[in-house]
């Protein structure tokens, strides 16, 4: 038990690192210019915020798109994502250049963006970075990582990462071709009332009503894996006590966490960050939007748990090489710009299309002119930048803030996770096109008879 204790201790102190800046900003904005009213009382945010540790992003994303069945577009997006990881795993097998496959794969989801309503372009680039969350990062890149070590060529530790990109296309071009297919008759968006809280019983009440609701949904969601790796053991794996012990433990705690997130963020997260977004845009300099969207950003990232999961494959893989830190900074750099640039988009409702495809065209480019294992990290971590805490804080934010400007909530709010996980694409390349030229500059003062990407594996890297 200490090894859980001491794992659980770790992590929690993880979690509140990551997210006490976001408790102090929007504590500091509920004192200030946006003051909370009795229906969404501090305690229910900080509350909600509490408990809201773990994933879906999906099922959030599901419940707040109108007119489309929930289990409509979890279906879509869990079979590109099945269908993309076959992909990604015959690139590997095949040892195929990472860039070539993006480049055709976003031609088809761009050709097919020009013929989709736009009442489903913002959902469909949104739902590529919501299904890369804490649940599937840590599957997909221990997935990538155990494989490469099977290859054992010297290739095999550049085409270990690159997974989570090729898996965010799949939920993409399944919602696009949702939409081309699935005509709803009526596309508005209704917002969620707030709640009515006047005592600490009816928020308490509120929370409790919640659990027995998400128990049921996500003991359904986690069934389908139970079962597949209860038949590997049985047939294939036979795993050790020990062992299977720990992945039974592992999955108690991956249940009781999705409960606690889904009933938070549900009851107490979202409704706080929709009426925050709303007495904002409500203020006579509603520009401010966009100052205080890039600080909400940049801290936001450091908050979401499969960024932690990245940055520890990149370290170990790269051998310390790619700095855990620096790529921390460039990730929050590139959210805060993403979340700015939403922003914008609240305000103005000029169309996601003209931001997301000069930004992927930009981000393919610079693809040809880095080193191949950070273009695989970039499009890795736009998967993961754009997590929980985007789905459940800063697009209800988007949403809130729409709905006071009285833009369209459906095609100018959503579209927030897309930026999100676009534009950490371009930093993290920018960030190996400035470590190629100092190992180049340090190659031409102390010249080795090694290559460029064999530097990465020597003790006396210069630490970006």
């Amino acid at each position: 038990m200490d090894f859980y204790q001491t794992k659980f201790a770790e992590k929690l102190e993880e979690a509140l690192k990551a997210v006490l800046p976001i408790i102090g900003i929007v504590l500091l904005l509920s004192f200030t210019i946006a003051p909370i009213p009795p229906s969404i009382l501090l305690l229910c945010f900080l509350l909600g915020f509490i408990i809201t540790i773990s994933e879906p992003d999906l099922q959030v994303l599901a419940e707040q798109v109108p007119s489309i069945p929930n289990y409509t577009l979890i279906l879509a997006v869990a079979f590109g994502v099945g269908f993309f990881l076959v992909v990604a795993m015959l690139r590997m097998l095949f040892s195929k250049p990472l860039p070539s496959l993006l480049i055709i794969f976003y031609l088809i989801v761009f050709a097919l963006a020009f013929f989709v309503p736009d009442d489903f372009l913002a959902v469909a680039f949104d739902s590529g970075g919501v299904t890369t969350g804490p649940m599937t990062v840590p599957f997909i890149m221990s997935l990538g990582v155990g494989f490469a070590a099977v290859r054992s060529d010297k290739h095999a530790e550049d085409d270990s990462f690159g997974l989570v990109s090729l898996c965010s296309i799949g939920p993409i071009l399944a919602v696009l071709l949702l939409g081309l297919l699935y005509h709803p008759e009526d596309t508005g968006y209704t917002p969620a009332e707030l709640p009515e809280i006047q005592d600490s019983v009816e928020l308490w009440n509120c929370f409790a009503h919640g659990f027995p609701e998400y128990m049921k949904e996500i003991a359904i969601s986690l069934l389908p894996i139970v079962i597949f790796f209860a038949a590997f053991q049985i047939f294939s794996l036979r795993l050790k006590k020990k062992t299977l012990l720990k992945i039974i433990i592992g999955i108690l705690y991956t249940y009781v966490g999705l409960v606690l997130f889904l009933t938070g963020v549900n009851v107490g997260f979202m409704p706080a960050g929709n009426h925050l977004g709303q007495m904002i845009a409500a203020l006579p300099y509603r520009w401010i939007l966009i100052p205080i969207g890039m600080v909400i950003g940049f801290f936001i990232v450091k908050a979401e748990p499969a960024v932690y999961v990245l940055m520890e494959q990149v370290e170990e893989i790269t051998s310390g090489a790619i700095s855990g830190r620096a790529m921390g900074l460039s990730l929050s750099l590139g959210v805060a710009v993403s979340v700015g640039i939403a922003m914008i988009r609240v305000l103005t409702g000029i169309s996601i299309f003209w931001f997301i495809l000069p930004g992927y065209v930009i981000a393919i480019c610079l693809s040809f002119f880095v080193p191949k294992i950070f273009t695989a990290i970039a499009f890795d971590s736009g998967g993961v930048a754009s997590g929980p805490m985007t789905a459940t804080f800063l697009l209800p934010f988007a949403m809130g803030a729409c709905q006071a400007v009285g833009g369209n909530i459906v095609r100018d709010a959503f579209g927030i996770v897309a930026m999100v996980a676009m534009t950490p694409l371009i930093a993290i390349q920018i960030l190996g096109a400035v470590y190629q030229i100092q190992s180049a500059k340090k190659e031409s003062t102390e010249p080795v008879p090694i290559s460029s990407l064999d530097i990465w594996a020597d003790d006396d890297i210069i630490e970006l």
